[in-house]
């Protein structure tokens, strides 16, 4: 009787147990659910970052590509396939007297746009900084230029230079003086336009500058103001660490701005006169359209490129090391 009733109760924990899922059956269906979810979520990436990857690739990566095969041929828009040409078209511009002419042009077109409004844009961004009445309305007026088209801004400045009606020429009058030939004098030409490049982008530093200022906590220049240090120390030991990283991103970003500087060039002087303002972007331009030399063209480009991952490479490795974040 005894051993009938232990296996009743034997046989019936054995039906119990089997009707529950062990501690691995458990583990095996968590497991399968978490990689149903990685999957799901890697469907789920790929479903929104596809669309942008092609397009990246079909209008970034591919004409990058097409170029670079360029540069290596010789074509004219009009012959129905491009010619294998080696590095004939590197060799032409290298052994030129134009070309390095338009490197040099360019490098001091860059160093004087870059540095001139990063100076000033701060100088304006520390104005801002003050608790003036109207800082508003002159922040909004300074940024103005930057979302201006260039056509826009090559229209007003072709009338500040005139010299017979513009304004410039009052600014010389007053100084007893008459107003250069701005746009068709080579001397004068290649500055009149480093002046409106300065002048457009000018409020987008000054407004970046800004932020970082006011991002800058009071509790620092606080303590340096009780510990005596003046405006000028403060500014130069506090406030131009501090803003390192902003420094540092205008840097990259308006030197490869002024590199690809062309709208202003085009509507002002269209490279002249006598290519005086001829710089690369105009010159890579200038070869393929007007000149219908597409190797040249794209192996000038291809030049500018390697240029500006230089000048990238460069700053990351050696500049940023200046940087407090």
């Amino acid at each position: 009787m005894s051993s009938g009733v232990s296996d009743l109760e034997a046989g019936s924990a054995r039906s119990v147990s089997a009707g529950r899922p062990t501690g691995t059956a458990k583990e095996t269906s968590g497991s399968l659910s978490a990689a149903r979810r990685r999957r799901r979520g890697y469907l789920l990436f790929a479903a929104f970052a596809f669309p942008n990857l092609a397009l990246i690739a079909v209008f970034a990566y591919w004409p990058i590509i097409q170029n670079v095969y360029l540069s290596f041929t010789t074509w004219d828009f009009i012959s129905p396939a491009a010619e294998w040409s080696g590095l004939l078209n590197y060799q032409a511009l290298f052994s030129s007297s134009t070309f390095p002419a338009v490197l040099f042009r360019t490098l001091v077109w860059v160093v004087v746009v870059v540095v001139v409004t990063l100076v000033l844009g701060l100088a304006l961004a520390m104005l801002f900084s003050q608790r003036i009445r109207g800082t508003n309305a002159v922040q909004t007026l300074a940024f103005a230029p930057h979302v201006l088209s260039g056509a826009a801004i090559a229209t007003i400045w072709l009338f500040v230079f005139d010299p017979n009606h513009g304004l410039s020429r009052l600014v010389f009058e007053a100084f007893g003086s008459s107003s250069p030939n701005w746009i068709t004098d080579d001397s004068w030409a290649l500055w009149a336009l480093i002046i409106v490049s300065i002048w457009k982008g000018l409020g987008f530093v000054a407004i970046v500058y800004l932020v970082g200022i006011q991002q800058i906590p009071s509790e620092v220049l606080e303590a340096a103001r009780i510990d005596g240090a003046g405006r000028w120390t403060q500014f130069r030991r506090m406030i131009l660490p501090l803003l390192s990283p902003t420094t540092f991103f205008l840097v990259i970003t308006q030197t490869i701005s002024a590199f690809q500087a062309f709208d202003v060039i085009a509507m002002m002087t269209g490279g002249g006169p006598a290519r005086s303002t001829t710089t690369l972007s105009w010159f890579i331009y200038d070869e393929a359209f007007n000149r219908s030399n597409v190797g040249g063209s794209s192996a000038a480009s291809m030049i500018m490129f390697v240029v500006l991952m230089a000048i990238t490479v460069l700053q990351f490795r050696f500049v940023e090391r200046r940087v407090h974040y």
